[in-house]
């Protein structure tokens, strides 16, 4: 479970958001929207420890694993294959750990890494990271070939790749469908209504987070706003609130205006 509580978060002379608070519960799928500069990729940030809240708390447990999507790769001459295998660092430590016990001579810890490794299916990463990078829409002749080789777009779909591949608890996606085409967008969808652990997503598409999010996060005047269901759900729920904020509004304004009218008699 991740929690706010009472937590208020500035940037610069900006407030973002103020004593708000939400809970997540563990396996929900949530849609993160708001205008541009709101604060999504700031939540973010604090859910990843890179910022700190200027009040409240954040929650969350000690233990948890997290995978998030970059936004940007620069160039490298290493096989996009290995790229995507490096989103798993728990096997790339391990592979580093086995290949220096291999090199002192310690049968007794490479036996133990081995075991390590199966335990954490080490043994098919190469065939997990391929079936990904099939699924963006990458050619098997194009998984050896170099970073630098692929255009911004296609990088930002190895970057996919590449947080898909981390084992996580909570994986934070930020406009994960910039770049994708159908194909690739209905494949990211079945994979991520698959996924098993807490899923935050930052998108402008209506129609895929209709399909894969069962709650959402709005940014809402400096407040944040949980709402149970989709998209499309969400627009239902805040339009119908706001008709009752609005009513409450003009019924209080006729009150005081009645009220005024009386003293003047």
């Amino acid at each position: 479970m991740i929690s706010l509580q009472n937590a208020t978060l500035h940037r610069g002379v900006k407030s973002l958001f103020q004593d708000a608070s939400l809970v997540i519960h563990g396996g929900q799928k949530l849609g993160v929207i708001g205008r541009n500069g709101s604060g999504k990729t700031s939540l973010f940030a604090c859910l990843q420890g890179r910022l700190s809240l200027d009040r409240g708390e954040l929650g969350k447990p000690d233990d948890l694993r997290i995978a998030v999507m970059a936004q940007e790769t620069g160039g490298s001459d290493r096989s996009a294959l290995d790229f995507v295998v490096d989103g798993d660092s728990q096997f790339r430590n391990l592979q580093q750990s086995l290949h220096q016990a291999e090199l002192a001579g310690d049968q007794n810890r490479v036996a133990h890494l081995h075991a390590d490794l199966d335990r954490i299916d080490g043994y098919t990463v190469n065939h997990r990271a391929e079936k990904l990078l099939s699924g963006l829409g990458f050619d098997p002749a194009e998984f050896s070939n170099p970073v630098s080789s692929f255009s911004g777009g296609w990088r930002v779909r190895l970057n996919l790749a590449a947080a898909l591949m981390a084992p996580s608890d909570l994986l934070l996606l930020d406009e994960p469908t910039n770049h994708l085409d159908l194909e690739a967008t209905l494949w990211l969808e079945q994979w991520l209504v698959a996924y098993q652990g807490t899923l935050l997503i930052i998108s402008h598409d209506r129609e895929f987070l209709d399909k894969v999010v069962g709650h959402i996060i709005s940014f809402e005047g400096g407040s944040l706003q949980l709402y149970r269901g989709n998209y499309s759900a969400y627009e239902k729920q805040r339009a119908a609130r706001l008709a009752l904020e609005r009513a409450s509004f003009e019924k209080q304004q006729r009150r005081r205006q009645e009220i005024e009218d009386f003293v003047r008699r």
